[in-house]
């Protein structure tokens, strides 16, 4: 039976909902992300590292709520947390006090964070960041990089793919005044020298879509030296690499203070939630003053779930778990050491053009590039589209299926995430499941 006749055949009743779907979502889908060919899975319920589909197959699960779950599914004391907040209440329609413990401990892992604003989600917060930079340097460009994704919205929808067509129904204005460049500190700083009309630069501290295209050596460090020259504010959008790749994000580790940071995913724990800080003469512009100042200089931001309660209570459980470093670690290494594994498998089966690379807890995998580089050894001189892809379109697909099929599901079959619940056990187990699906893969392409 081929890869696409066992996927079907054990995905029955995933198959059936994503049919009904069609009828009542945009391609059957609520997140562009979820995209699959067939179809995706349905799932009932998640605990720990794994979950269960609606066919009641268990998965050792690699999206880990597209990154959120640091502590993995259920942790005990963010269930606990989230159940006596929802008996206290959902929405006060007020301030409460576990806001403020869920910024002090922002803030205490956060050090360039001397001011914060919570929102609902990461695209609002990198939404308020490029809106406060422009507000408070009067202008109006904002520099961003090639791959790197910053949410949906229209202010950094331009420049998000290698692709360089403007986005459907983003305004032309929008478009001329996003800055797309390659990764490159000599443009950069070419383009700083030549523009006095650029807000900030943004971008992703570890490269496109969370390091799937990593940055060149110090390329942080090189571009804050930069802006500070010119006088640009720093943005990092740290949604993904915040709370995960070190307490306090990539900036920790290279050690780098920007003027703003974007922050979400494990800041609320897995449920909704982001925030953005930074700067105190820059966030005061979010304060009230008197007639004048809110006039002409407050950025107004409302947002109906701001630091909700539900979404502080979880936020705060976890944060309490992140701040001492244990959990990163244990999935940090357990990263490490599924990467190492995959890339045994792939040079054993003398995969060329194959590899799997990340960061710590975070890894991507690339198949069937078109440079048959050395099993494992990914070639840098791949192209952004091609890595933002993971390889061949087909090879990926296959793999998904395959992997799943097998008990292991990767985010877009391409990247996974892994929490502080993944044990040896599952290394173990994926990593029988990743050989049995090259195998399958590399026998329906005839390699």
């Amino acid at each position: 039976m081929s890869i696409l006749d066992t996927y079907r055949s054990r995905h029955a009743r995933s198959l059936a909902l994503a049919e009904q779907a069609q009828r009542r979502f945009p391609s059957g889908l609520t997140h562009d992300a979820r995209q699959a060919s067939p179809f995706g899975l349905y799932v009932e319920r998640s605990q720990g590292s794994r979950k269960w589909d609606v066919d009641g197959n268990e998965l050792i699960d690699y999206w880990t709520g597209h990154g959120s779950l640091i502590l993995g599914h259920g942790h005990p004391d963010v269930v606990a947390a989230v159940q006596h907040q929802i008996e206290r209440g959902t929405h006060y329609g007020a301030e409460h006090e576990l806001a403020l413990r869920w910024a002090e401990l922002v803030q205490g892992l956060f050090p360039s964070i001397e001011v914060l604003r919570f929102t609902a989600s990461g695209t609002e917060a990198t939404m308020m960041a490029i809106r406060l930079a422009r507000a408070y340097t009067g202008r109006s460009a904002i520099v961003r990089f090639s791959g790197h994704f910053h949410g949906w919205h229209d202010g950094l929808a331009h420049g998000m793919t290698a692709d360089s067509t403007p986005p459907p129904g983003v305004l032309p204005a929008v478009v001329d005044a996003t800055v797309v460049l390659p990764t490159d500190l000599a443009v950069v700083e070419q383009t700083l020298r030549a523009r006095a009309d650029v807000a900030a630069v943004i971008l992703e501290p570890t490269g496109a879509s969370y390091g799937m295209v990593p940055l060149p050596e110090g390329f942080l460090r090189g571009l804050r030296a930069l802006t500070e020259r010119y006088g640009v504010l720093l943005i990092c959008d740290e949604v993904v690499t915040g709370f995960r790749v070190s307490p306090g994000g990539e900036q920790a580790r290279a050690g780098v203070a920007p003027d703003i940071t974007t922050l979400a995913k494990v800041l609320a724990g897995g449920l909704p939630g982001g925030a953005l800080g930074g700067r105190a003469d820059v966030m005061r512009l979010l304060s009230f003053g008197d007639a004048a100042w809110n006039r002409e200089q407050k950025v107004r931001h409302n947002g109906t779930f701001n630091a909700n309660p539900l979404s502080a209570a979880a936020g705060v459980a976890t944060l309490q778990h992140v701040a001492d470093g244990a959990a990163l670690q244990a999935a940090q290494e357990s990263g490490v050491a599924l990467v190492a594994g995959m890339n045994e498998v792939l040079r054993r089966r003398g995969c060329a053009g194959w590899a799997v690379y990340g960061d710590g807890s975070i890894f991507h995998v690339l198949a069937g590039a078109s440079i048959p580089f050395t099993p494992g050894a990914l070639d840098p001189a791949l192209p952004l589209a091609e890595l933002k892809r993971g390889g061949s379109p087909q090879a990926i697909g296959l793999l998904r299926m395959a992997l799943v099929n097998h008990g292991v599901d990767l985010m877009r079959g391409s990247s996974g995430f892994l929490s502080a619940a993944h044990t040896q056990r599952d290394r173990e187990e994926t990593l029988a499941g990743f050989d049995a699906a090259v195998g399958e893969v590399l026998a329906e392409l005839g390699a």
